[in-house]
């Protein structure tokens, strides 16, 4: 005789095995509207060689745009080239490096090699981010409160990651500007 225990036990087993079963089989994918890029696409674009010369085009693009809204004085001009100078990314390298090469070198280094490595390109990278953040806040400091407030919602804009991989933009969209929320403040 099966007790209302048992019962209630073998539904309960049956309905885990069709929800372990139906887990086990993924979604059919779904249609991209045409002309959309697959996942595929976004993530292996053909390097063309051009990727310099179009993040170059965007960004003095951006800068005539950011000048304009700033409406800058003839006295501000000297710190607006020299904000742009200093902000200025470096040119890619003429011979691209062989990344099997370098993988391979770095491989056979020792983990103390490998870690002295990664510290002196962190280190390059605090420099390359210093010289930058001091250009940007001497310009900062030479303009008005109501350019600094166009230059605050502006600059920005168009920074590191806007729109582009794991956290900006329509893939991983972390706020207004693309960017992750600061965390909240420390407790105590």
């Amino acid at each position: 005789m099966i007790t209302s225990r048992q019962r209630i036990l073998w539904a309960a087993l049956l309905a885990t095995a069709a929800f372990g079963a139906s887990a086990q089989t993924p979604p059919p994918p779904a249609a991209a509207p045409a002309g959309a890029p697959t996942a595929e696409h976004r993530m292996h674009k053909p390097r063309d060689g051009k990727g310099f010369e179009r993040m170059q085009e965007r960004r003095a693009k951006h800068l005539v745009d950011l000048k304009a809204k700033l409406k800058l004085t003839p006295a501000q001009e000297g710190a607006w080239s020299a904000f742009t100078a200093a902000t200025q990314p470096p040119a890619p390298p003429a011979q691209r490096p062989d990344r099997e090469a370098a993988r391979a070198e770095f491989e056979k280094m020792t983990t103390p090699q490998r870690i002295d490595r990664m510290q002196a390109r962190q280190a390059e990278r605090a420099a390359m981010f210093a010289k930058r953040a001091d250009a940007t806040k001497s310009f900062y400091a030479a303009l008005t409160p109501d350019q600094q407030k166009t230059f605050d919602t502006e600059a920005m804009r168009h920074g590191p990651r806007a729109g582009h991989g794991p956290h900006g933009g329509p893939r991983g969209d972390h706020g207004p500007q693309g960017h992750r929320p600061p965390p909240p403040p420390a407790k105590g």
